[in-house]
This record gives structure tokens, sequence and C-alpha cells, in this order.
């Protein structure tokens, strides 16, 4: 669920590296430059970017901004075509008699059913319709952290090279142990530094 659902799971990250001087003005025109391109009427497979977290098919953000104060809030949309390998056996199986009868052939050799396969995989592939996700983000341009709405590891890893992709920003998940390490002074930073993990057994 996106961060302004009722209830929400998130994963926090830090933010590393500098922003320039012109903060609104960069991140204006990288949202821009990564914002989200349908693929409904195209062959692509993938498509991965920017959208309002009010609408999925806003990514010119002409109902919505982004930002908000000190924080930019935006829902990375990827969307994907898939061919359920069920399917694709099933239709390279069907093609594949069809060849034996019409060619009167005892069996497919192995080149032609890998020509089968690829041929079949290009024909339900532009038949397939794009599936959407959509995982919202709240950034704290003031603290250099973010908030991210999904606990999905797939999702994550998008996240982190599209993040670094679009504003050449590095993020690093905040595990207790590093959070712990932004919210102490030196003397107790020196202690936390040796702490060791235990074992409960």
């Amino acid at each position: 669920m996106g961060f302004i659902s009722g209830s929400a799971s998130f994963v926090r990250f830090g933010v590393e590296g500098e922003l320039p001087e012109n903060t609104w003005d960069f991140i204006a025109e990288r949202v821009a430059a990564f914002s989200f391109q349908d693929i409904d009427d195209t062959y692509d497979e993938f498509s991965i970017g920017w959208v309002s977290v009010l609408n999925m098919f806003d990514a010119d953000f002409s109902y919505a901004s982004y930002a908000n104060g000190d924080y930019v809030t935006l829902t990375l949309r990827m969307d994907e075509r898939k061919v359920s390998p069920a399917i694709l056996k099933k239709f390279c199986a069907k093609e594949e008699e069809r060849l034996k009868k019409e060619r009167q052939l005892p069996k497919i050799s192995k080149a032609m059913k890998t020509e089968i396969k690829e041929r079949i995989h290009t024909e339900l592939m532009r038949k397939a319709v794009p599936v959407p996700a959509v995982y919202d983000l709240c950034w704290n341009l003031a603290e250099s952290t973010l908030l991210f709405f999904s606990t999905n590891k797939k999702a994550q890893a998008q996240l982190e090279d599209f993040f670094k992709e679009t504003f050449g920003l590095t993020i690093i998940q905040q595990i207790p142990y590093l959070i712990a390490e932004h919210l102490v002074d030196e003397k107790q930073r020196e202690r936390l530094a040796s702490i060791g993990p235990d074992i409960f057994v």
C-alpha cells in the first residue's frame, strides 16, 4: 500500500551524495527526463519511470506536484509484458503438431523447435497487455532520508538503480545500526562500533 493509504509498510533509506544549489530546478529536470513512458501501443516489454502519487497516468504532474515543502513525493511505475511459461509451452506444442502433420514429419528437429519457440514468444508478447506495478516514495531533502512504501526486494533493487540513474545519488537501506549512528554523539558512536552480535540459543 502507498503512503496516502490508511496503513502502509515501508523501508527507510539514507540518500548519499550532494544535490546542486539549484536543487528544485535540478529535480524538476531529472523527474521530467525520467518520467514514465507508456508502452500500451508499442511492443516494448518493459518501461519504468516517475508518475504522480495521486494518479498513475499523470507522468507530467499536471494534477498534483511532487514538491511538498522539504519533501519530494513520487511514485515509481513499472509496466511489464509477460508471457506465461505454461501458455508458451502450450502454443509451441500446438504449432509443432501442426507442422508435423503438414510436412509429414515423424519428429521436429531441435533447430526447428527453437525457431518455433522464438516465433511463438514474439507473437504472444505482441498480444500481451503490460501489467503495471506502482510504488510510492517520500524523500526528505533536509534529512537526506527516503521512505519507500514497499517491502518487495525486487522493487527495492529497481528503485536503487533507477534513483541513481535519475538523480546521480545513492540510496542505502537504513538498518537499525546505521540509524543509531546518526542519533548518538561521538562518544556513544565509539561504543556502538564495539558492539558485536549476540547468539540467542
